[in-house]
């Protein structure tokens, strides 16, 4: 191992006991043939699931994701490479503190959830995911301490990746809190943003929200996330890039395709509903026992309505309130 993959495994290391990194580290010693090598940090990611999956309250996700399979979002892609060495002792010495987060508000189905898997798979550290429901208990005071063992369990895998999605689904019963649970949403909320204020732990906090009226106010000030990144979207060319994602994925050449065809012809389609285009289009091909055409997406694409039709006003809200308060995460149109 060279120095800075010594420095990726020592931290990939932190939170285990001596016992658990000692077992890892064997293991990988074992499945290496005998040397210590590069999967080591794997393998002490695959002790780590298992404290995640004894907690009940986090769910751990393979890094299956690649920063390549998401089309687009070039400006978000650069700020995330440029932390990439972010948790090692050469970024501390340097003078950087740890990143704390970011939030992604933008349509639905524009990739905000991909880009908090793959994230971690880019950054190499595990990916848990909150899901604020699980948190609420009946009984008093349950809440609170369920909040609590959820961060201590995120913390004891630090350096990680915390991926919270739909962020004002989970507390969206904050503003009336006091009359309809006595104050119990309200009180794991704001035990939430402090710890997120207050943090010292290595965990990079990916939250993800698609309704802006329901955000508190408390969660979008200056000093809970690096950054606000508002997701828009695709433009002809991320269209064109999604496009060609898909056709590959699914073992069609791309260049086979017309993708600044098929990229004009989804104008106001999110990457979400490109992607069911392609399947739907394989599905009349596989039909009709013969390989995908251009024609198939075209006409997929003729019976489709897009979400962003069927939801103007609130796409023209959305985008109103992001100019005044986000960075946008593609690169100006």
């Amino acid at each position: 191992l060279d120095r800075r993959q010594q420095a990726r495994l020592v931290q990939a290391c932190l939170g285990l006991t001596e016992a658990e990194a000692s077992n890892a580290l064997a293991k990988a010693i074992v499945q290496a043939g005998g040397v210590l090598g590069s999967d080591a940090v794997e393998a002490v990611t695959a002790e780590k699931k298992q404290i995640i999956r004894k907690s009940g309250l986090l769910e751990y996700y393979d890094n299956t994701e690649l920063i390549d399979n998401v089309g687009g979002l070039d400006t978000l892609k650069e700020w995330l490479r440029k932390r990439v060495r972010a948790f090692t002792d050469e970024a501390r010495t340097f003078g950087l503190p740890a990143p704390k987060g970011i939030l992604l508000v933008g349509v639905q189905g524009c990739g905000k959830s991909l880009i908090a898997r793959s994230v971690a798979s880019m950054w190499r550290l595990p990916l848990l995911r909150l899901d604020a429901g699980r948190l609420f208990s009946s009984l008093v005071g349950s809440s609170e301490e369920n909040l609590r063992q959820a961060i201590k369990t995120a913390e004891s895998v630090a350096p990680a990746v915390l991926w919270v999605d739909e962020i004002e689904k989970g507390f969206s019963g904050v503003g009336s809190s006091n009359v309809s649970d006595a104050g119990t949403a309200a009180r794991v909320f704001g035990g939430f943003i402090t710890w997120l204020q207050e943090k010292q732990k290595p965990v990079f906090v990916v939250a993800t929200a698609n309704d802006i009226s329901n955000l508190p106010p408390e969660l979008v000030r200056k000093g809970r996330f690096d950054e606000i990144f508002f997701v828009d979207l695709p433009n002809a060319a991320e269209r064109a890039d999604i496009w060609r994602i898909h056709l590959a994925k699914r073992n069609r050449d791309p260049n086979q395709f017309d993708l600044t065809t098929l990229a004009m012809a989804s104008e106001g389609l999110s990457g979400a509903e490109i992607e069911q285009a392609v399947i739907a289009g394989l599905y009349e091909a596989f039909d009709a026992n013969r390989p995908l055409t251009m024609n198939d997406l075209l006409d997929v694409l003729n019976e489709t309505v897009p979400l962003s039709t069927m939801m103007r006003e609130e796409l023209e809200a959305l985008r109103a309130w992001a100019r005044q308060r986000a960075r946008n995460a593609s690169t100006q149109r």
